[in-house]
């Protein structure tokens, strides 16, 4: 947590802050003071016109584990305008039982679902047809999704998708551009609660592909830096943002021997996290 080093007005109670005496979220130039006894608030909507009134579609996946090279998708959802799909994958593989402690998918979930190679076929034509129309297509954590979807495509020798029309709009990526990590760890369930959107279901495919455009749609309304401009000019924003995290990241990981992160890897990392001198040598 920063602390602010001036002293200001709590931007929720107004209440005086002395220097040192409140918390300093966002980055230069787009700084708020906060006192510690109010949560942080979103702003309000304003009168920016941009990419958030567009349709958008959505995608998210419930997968075997963390690592988007090597684990599988085990369930979706794909949501667009008159076109909404969602259900399991077969993988053929052992899910682990920390991966069904979290979203509940079981080999026994599995038994009639489509092998993998007909689904991700599916999959990818999918998203071929956004980028087709010049569809937006919201993925929290684009860079773990869209990179598993490749991965498996090149497993199953499917036709990939023209990746580098794709248009991507990230709220985990655009969160990270507004606050800087400001506001903590920033997972769906947090960014939801922060921008009043409801997520009853976490950890159901459709549950979260519909939270994390409903999160975008506000965090466009509400940020003009993020909402006014096209989806061409946001997704060179959100390569910037990705840009500054990963050297943000890097900064701090060289110092505890932790993985580094590929200031180039959105919205697909093209390999495996480099692993730092210090963690090599540990």
């Amino acid at each position: 947590m920063r602390t602010n080093q001036l002293e200001a007005a709590c931007d929720t109670c107004f209440t005086h802050l002395m220097a040192g005496s409140g918390r300093l979220m966002g980055h230069p130039g787009h700084w708020r003071t906060l006192c510690l006894t109010c949560e942080p608030q979103p702003p309000s909507r304003g009168r920016h016109r941009g990419w958030f009134e567009r349709p958008l579609a959505s995608l998210d996946f419930e997968t075997t584990g963390v690592d988007p090279h090597t684990d599988r998708v085990l369930s979706y959802a794909l949501l667009d305008v008159g076109d909404e799909r969602a259900g399991l994958i077969n993988a053929g593989v052992p899910i682990p039982a920390a991966s069904t402690a979290v979203h509940g998918i079981s080999a026994e979930s599995l038994v009639g679902a489509p092998p993998s190679r007909i689904a991700i076929a599916m999959i990818t034509d999918w998203v071929q047809r956004l980028i087709d129309s010049g569809t937006g297509l919201v993925v929290f954590n684009a860079a773990y999704d869209l990179t598993m979807l490749r991965a498996e495509a090149e497993r199953h020798g499917v036709r990939q998708p023209a990746w580098d029309r794709l248009m991507v709009v990230d709220p985990y990526i655009i969160d990270w551009g507004l606050e800087r990590g400001g506001l903590g760890p920033r997972r769906l369930t947090d960014v939801s609660a922060y921008y009043g959107v409801v997520l009853d279901n976490a950890h159901d495919a459709t549950a979260d592909a519909q939270a994390a455009r409903d999160v975008v749609i506000e965090m466009g309304a509400r940020h003009r830096e993020a909402g006014g401009c096209s989806l061409v000019e946001l997704m060179l924003r959100q390569h910037l943002w990705h840009s500054e995290r990963a050297a943000d990241w890097n900064a701090y990981a060289v110092t505890v021997g932790r993985d580094l992160d590929d200031p180039t890897g959105w919205p697909l990392v093209s390999t495996p996290r480099v692993v730092s001198s210090a963690s090599a040598s540990a």
